[in-house]
């Protein structure tokens, strides 16, 4: 392999895993900032101006905290879980398109760390994997809010992955490819996939809730029922894992949501921006542009969660199989049928 390539590569995944730190940091604070605003309050504005150094305060505090362990027969499991966690996380970013390219150094430079055809997939087994992380940490806690808390996340993960791939299908029967690269140019200026498949788009920001733990479900967490949930038993770094996972993924999400549905990088006039400004101006407007969709579903996230009360568990299992289950198989037999009419028309030449 070309040693350019590689160190264009090392540079790129570098660079992925840096933002996606720092967001999964300042989200934080944003958390906090967008609370204070919607209950009328300042929010931290200490550290720093305007709070800006809270996420640092937050993060040196975390590594200052006592550590101690649980009187537990799996020690070493309960170091696993919040590792699993942090580093499932962390690998979904890898296939994501942040942008189309940039030429520098003579060499047209992929702003995407890895393009495989079925990047799809590889994202949902990585989300699958993730569970392992709670359910672990959960059960070698050697605690009963930790266990329950644990189990309430494998079945809720496990109940809204069927939901959420079930919507996937339809959006996969019309753009024929399971590569994010491929979906992101296929829905160049304003041709996105959200007005073609509006139903699939809504359900999986439902299931995106779901999988992220976010409230209205975050049933698996919740304070006033579990003490702290799976995380009850853990401290310093530990804890400040499995909070930075919960943030990374919902950065993670919101992005995937955007590549999907919302048209990634692309936005109107990009062509001509490319044609006439050059393509590294016009694919840095585009990163931009990916980057304030992502900013927007971050910032729905912590809306929602500032205003909906919690699901009760039998509320949130009854929406996700007898609900979105059903929409989803319904959403995908229009699609095809829409598809097969559309395959005859063409057929018969009309």
């Amino acid at each position: 392999m070309d040693s350019a390539l590689i160190i264009e590569k090392s540079l790129v995944i570098l660079v992925v895993f840096a933002i996606t730190m720092v967001m999964a940091m300042y989200s934080t604070l944003a958390e906090r900032k967008v609370a204070a605003w919607l209950q009328d309050r300042i929010g931290p504005n200490r550290a720093g101006k305007g709070g800006l150094l809270q996420p640092l305060a937050d993060g040196l505090k975390l590594f200052a905290k006592e550590e101690f362990e649980p009187n537990t027969p799996n020690l070493f499991l309960f170091y696993v879980g919040p590792a699993i966690a942090m580093s499932t996380a962390l690998m979904t970013s890898a296939v994501i398109p942040w942008g189309d390219k940039l030429h520098l150094f003579g060499r047209d430079i992929i702003l995407q760390a890895t393009d495989i055809d079925v990047a799809l997939l590889y994202v949902f087994g990585v989300i699958s994997l993730g569970v392992y992380g709670i359910m672990i940490g959960g059960w070698a806690s050697n605690n009963k809010f930790s266990l329950i808390g644990a189990v309430r996340a494998a079945s809720q993960m496990v109940s809204y992955e069927v939901a959420m791939g079930l919507s996937i299908i339809a959006l996969l029967m019309m753009t024929g490819t399971l590569s994010l690269k491929e979906i992101a140019m296929q829905q160049s200026g304003m041709n996105w996939n959200v007005f073609y498949q509006p139903l699939s788009f809504f359900i999986f920001l439902i299931c995106a809730f779901a999988e992220t733990n976010r409230t209205p479900f975050d049933l698996a967490e919740c304070e006033t029922e579990l003490i702290g949930g799976y995380h009850t038993e853990y401290s310093s770094m530990k804890m400040g894992f499995y909070l930075f996972a919960e943030y990374a993924n919902m950065f993670i999400s919101s992005t995937i949501l955007a590549v999907l549905f919302f048209g990634a990088y692309n936005y109107p006039g990009m062509e001509w921006v490319v044609e006439n400004w050059g393509v590294n101006i016009g694919n840095v407007i585009g990163i931009g542009v990916l980057f304030a969709k992502i900013c927007f579903f971050i910032f729905f996230y912590m809306w929602v969660r500032w205003t909906i009360p919690r699901f009760r568990y039998d509320q949130l299992m009854h929406l996700g199989w007898r609900i979105l289950i059903p929409l989803s198989i319904l959403n995908i037999i229009i699609t095809g049928v829409v598809i097969l009419r559309a395959e005859i028309a063409v057929f018969l030449g009309f």
